[in-house]
């Protein structure tokens, strides 16, 4: 199998480099920043291709002996497309890293497309949104007829990407968002809150904007679904800051947080990440009041997010063509064979 990191430059996609190579995958390196990509190639022996996602022809052309493709260069708003559309036309499997929930819609939508080119979509397939996505479809094979969800993270240590924080500001930006009835709907920036039995203990979480408000639909079924999260303090932000949330919709505001991230290090590491940990937590309701609750540990969701997409690199092409999310490509059970995760 050959297949393509694009965007392999960036943090998150050195990250996946390093690990395919420590796993022995000898992965193209991709994007459009030719002096890095060159030199992040010659610096692991891995062959470089610079191609911006805006020449469509060269894309195409750069995927043309590609199986797969794992796109980890964001914001997934504006680079998903188009490598969605050059994969649809190759016929390359395709994966992501987005957290973003418009693009977990987006993508969805072109199920169609991807079943009749024999191809699989799979957006969120890092921390955004492996551990959360298989809670969730564990939850709802343990209570079927759920018709509530709730899903929260914690970090305890660590510190957010540049690329984590730029698109955690457009989301603040956007306001919040629920599932209610099936339907996305708007909500306040951080609420609802509540206090979430953790396995390391109790935390206060708020609402946040999550891929899962897409994938676990999708995966689930389940009608009514909030997101929650409690961040590390990264300087810039805290899950659950609502006049945060409406300070980052004015455009001055918004600016000048941008330009204190520009100037933030590319992400933690090695040392860091290693003090780093994850907690994942969910539970189910049902109209009849009953509850189901289940939750997981694991290692620095950088560290998690690359040895996820290693793992389902190697197996996209024994999922049946279409878009998923990673609970339906490979079942609840995938994110047991992560390294570090454990099921509390």
């Amino acid at each position: 199998m050959r297949w393509l990191i694009y965007g392999a430059n960036g943090y998150t996609g050195e990250l996946v480099a390093r690990r395919a190579l420590a796993t022995g995958e000898r992965p193209v390196l991709a994007g459009r920043a030719g002096p890095s990509i060159e030199a992040l190639a010659g610096d692991l022996g891995l062959e470089p291709r610079v191609v911006a996602l805006s020449d469509g022809d060269a894309l195409r052309a750069a995927l043309s002996d590609v199986d797969v493709v794992a796109h980890c260069a964001g914001p997934f708003a504006a680079t998903a497309r188009p490598m969605v559309d050059a994969c649809l036309a190759t016929g390359t499997h395709y994966l992501d890293v987005t957290g973003e929930v418009e693009v977990f819609e987006e993508i969805y939508g072109r199920h169609d497309e991807a079943v009749a080119a024999g191809v699989v979509l799979l957006p969120g397939g890092g921390f955004d949104v492996v551990p959360t996505d298989c809670i969730a479809a564990r939850l709802a094979a343990a209570l079927p007829g759920a018709t509530a969800l709730d899903l929260a993270f914690v970090l305890r240590g660590g510190r957010a990407s540049r690329g984590t924080l730029r698109s955690a500001l457009d989301g603040m930006s956007r306001g919040g968002l629920r599932r209610v009835d099936g339907r996305l709907v708007p909500a306040p920036p951080g609420r609802p809150t509540r206090t979430v039995e953790f396995p390391t203990g109790a935390a206060g979480v708020a609402a946040i904007r999550w891929g899962d408000l897409a994938s676990a639909y999708r995966s689930t079924g389940i009608p009514n679904i909030t997101t929650y999260a409690r961040l590390a303090p990264s300087g810039l932000m805290r899950a659950g800051g609502a006049p945060l949330g409406r300070l980052m919709a004015l455009g001055p505001a918004r600016r000048a947080a941008a330009a204190l991230v520009d100037r933030m290090p590319a992400g933690a590491d090695a040392a860091s990440r290693a003090r780093s940990r994850c907690e994942v937590w969910g539970e189910v309701r049902d109209a009849a009041g009953d509850a189901v609750s289940a939750a997981l540990t694991g290692p620095d969701p950088y560290d998690l997010t690359a040895d996820a997409v290693v793992r389902a690199v190697g197996r996209l092409a024994e999922v049946p063509p279409g878009a998923h999310t990673p609970a339906t490509a490979f079942g609840p059970e995938f994110v047991e064979t992560l390294d570090g995760v454990r099921i509390a």
